[in-house]
């Protein structure tokens, strides 16, 4: 099992260097394809502000403003990409409807990895990761500082199939790690799990990993948190909790807590 298609959307904006990098440095590990999605801001957006039949100046200008800001951010992806000199980058520029064409490249890619900004439901790519990750249910790698795909990678184990599916779907990754620890909260569960059962699961699979019991019955995510700090993690894998139906709400108050901590890279999967 491997990945074959890792993407990253992009703004075209500067802020875009960071999780580029950790995007390419994720496909090498791999010898995947990289996939940078440019995702300007869509026309269609200002459509209803329009009227019907109706093209005035200032709507003719804010159109044609758009269309060159689109273009901008295309040269500057394309920029981006050729100076991380990664040999299998593949820019691809979306139009409108741009949230139709971003939610096909994530079907047809592996993983999707998102800076921390979008994550925190900032910069111009926020929405973006909210409906990927939610929506379309698509694994998502939150690029933080300090990711390496050889560091450490703590799991969060509570027996659920949230849980469970970010660990399957997670494992090419923990494969790679330079060490795994999976870590569980028993007290603080209303379902009974063994961490050792999930230790013997990924030692099938090629993955030796340890065990760290975290005591207490409080926040599940101050735990991890703590744990990743105490274990020197740089990444946390653990499953996603959400409402897709309820936007201002749409992760649940653990997921929220991981997406605004200042801890490790997250890999997600809804």
């Amino acid at each position: 099992m491997s990945w074959a298609r890792i993407m990253v959307p992009l703004a075209g904006t500067p802020s875009d260097q960071g999780v580029l990098t950790s995007a390419a440095a994720l496909a090498g590990a791999f010898q995947a394809e990289l996939a940078c999605v440019h995702a300007p801001a869509d026309m269609a957006d200002l459509m209803p502000w329009m009227g019907e039949g109706f093209m005035g100046g200032v709507q003719v200008t804010a159109l044609e403003s758009l269309k060159e800001a689109a273009q901008e951010g295309a040269r500057a992806c394309g920029k981006l990409a050729a100076e991380i000199g990664y040999s299998r980058t593949r820019v691809i520029s979306l139009d409108s409807p741009v949230w139709a064409g971003l939610a096909m490249e994530g079907r047809l890619s592996d993983v999707i990895v998102f800076d921390d900004a979008s994550a925190r439901g900032k910069g111009p790519l926020a929405e973006s990761f909210q409906q990927l990750v939610a929506d379309e249910q698509r694994p998502t790698l939150v690029a933080r500082a300090g990711f390496k795909v050889d560091g450490v990678a703590l799991v969060a184990w509570d027996g659920g199939k949230e849980a469970s599916r970010a660990m399957r779907t997670a494992l090419p990754l923990l494969q790679k790690a330079g060490s795994v620890i999976v870590a569980g909260a028993p007290g603080a569960s209303s379902r009974a799990f063994e961490l050792e059962r999930l230790v013997e699961f990924l030692a099938a699979r090629g993955v030796r990993a340890t065990v760290k019991t975290l005591d207490g019955n409080g926040d599940a995510a101050g735990l991890l948190l703590g744990a990743a700090k105490e274990t020197g993690a740089n990444l946390l894998v653990a499953g996603a909790f959400g409402h897709p139906r309820l936007q201002e709400f749409i992760f649940g108050g653990t997921t929220r807590t991981l997406l605004n901590s200042d801890g490790p890279s997250l890999f997600l999967s809804h």
